[in-house]
């Protein structure tokens, strides 16, 4: 008998339902390891780290902390964010700081429109939807670059610089990524965004190194779009998408949209990924903390365990990675949705439908 493959994975809920979808997401993933006859197992190590912590130690994080994650094989996110901490300190002492300094340049969010959840989308319908929106995660507009000054010239005078940075380097990578992602695809095809005619330095030499690149795969089509224009077509052309690349800002704003357009911000996955794998990538739903619902066990669990057979796909676990994918389509078919998506069900519900879909999944593949 083969010796089990032992995952070690950081779990870091942080704030809000954070707590609450990782713990489902968690639960999800412990079940498919246990109907995997012993191939692998997932060793869990949880940090308090977040914005509780912080109104305890004056930082979102251990100081240490980077260096303690680097040993793990992945890193299993929930959301952060609270009243107690301005948001660009929560962000930056938590999720930025992990994902800058492990340089997880590839973030992966998946755009789903799944069965009984009910899109605002009319094509939705009759037209099947399904394209990947691969964001620059590295630098761009958030690389932290900037600053305040001449607040010393009295009130109305101090001037804000928010510099987005756009290396040759830094856009062929994530380009040629998005390229590689579309020959796997059964539609080949890959969408930059840009904003060229505006932005004539950072978003010209983005234009030109998409251009350069796409001579590589000649199999693949190609479009270069504006992002208000893209904007416009996720919402009147998206069947016309398979993969979509863009930069830090752009993308994250787009993937937010076509989550919105599957049925809620509670569904959207996402892959922050170290493709060299000199560090851990880390696994995290797109929603936010969510104040209003946190702590009720109401909130949508399906962003965090579509998150997690990402991590499952990152591992070579393919087929796991799709029964996941496949339970999470039996439990929403079968009515199990929470309030967001227009059902009643709480988390524990639909996390227990999935967890029972997954014993149906193993008898088909």
């Amino acid at each position: 008998m083969s010796q089990t493959k032992v995952f070690k994975i950081a779990s870091i809920p942080a704030d809000g339902v954070g707590k609450e979808v990782v713990a489902a997401g968690r639960r999800v993933l412990d079940t498919i390891a246990e109907q995997s006859s012993g191939k692998f197992a997932f060793d869990w190590t949880e940090f308090p780290w977040g914005c509780e912590y912080y109104a305890q130690h004056g930082v979102m994080m251990d100081p240490n902390g980077l260096e303690t994650l680097k040993d793990f094989d992945s890193i299993y996110f929930g959301a952060v964010g609270w009243e107690n901490v301005p948001d660009h300190v929560s962000l930056w002492g938590l999720r930025l700081n992990i994902t800058q300094n492990f340089d997880q340049w590839a973030n992966i969010r998946p755009v789903k429109f799944l069965p009984g959840v009910t899109s605002p989308l009319r094509k939705a319908d009759d037209t099947e939807l399904d394209w990947i929106v691969v964001r620059e995660n590295s630098e761009g507009e958030y690389a932290g670059l900037g600053g305040r000054n001449l607040s010393g010239r009295g009130p109305g005078n101090e001037i804000a610089l928010q510099t987005a940075l756009f290396s040759e380097k830094g856009c062929e990578r994530i380009i040629r990524f998005a390229f590689d992602l579309a020959r796997t695809r059964t539609v080949k095809k890959v969408s930059s965004v840009t904003k060229s005619n505006a932005q004539q330095y950072g978003m010209v030499l983005w234009d030109e190194v998409f251009n350069r690149v796409a001579l590589d795969y000649p199999e693949v089509r190609t479009e270069s779009v504006l992002v208000d224009a893209m904007s416009a077509k996720f919402i009147l052309n998206p069947e016309e998408l398979s993969v979509v690349v863009a930069s830090n800002l752009n993308a994250d704003i787009l993937s937010d949209l076509g989550s919105a357009l599957a049925g809620s911000l509670g569904l959207a996955a996402s892959a922050n990924l170290n493709p060299e794998r000199r560090f851990p990538s880390m696994f995290e739903p797109v929603h936010g903390t969510a104040p209003d619902i946190a702590g009720q066990g109401i909130c949508n669990p399906i962003g965090a365990i579509a998150s997690a057979a990402l991590m499952l796909e990152h591992f070579g676990l393919e087929q796991e990675a799709r029964r996941v994918e496949a339970a999470i389509e039996v439990a929403t078919g079968s009515g199990n949705l929470t309030r967001d998506i227009g059902g009643n069900a709480d988390t524990e519900a639909v996390t227990e439908a999935i967890v029972h879909a997954l014993s149906s999944t193993l008898a088909a593949v």
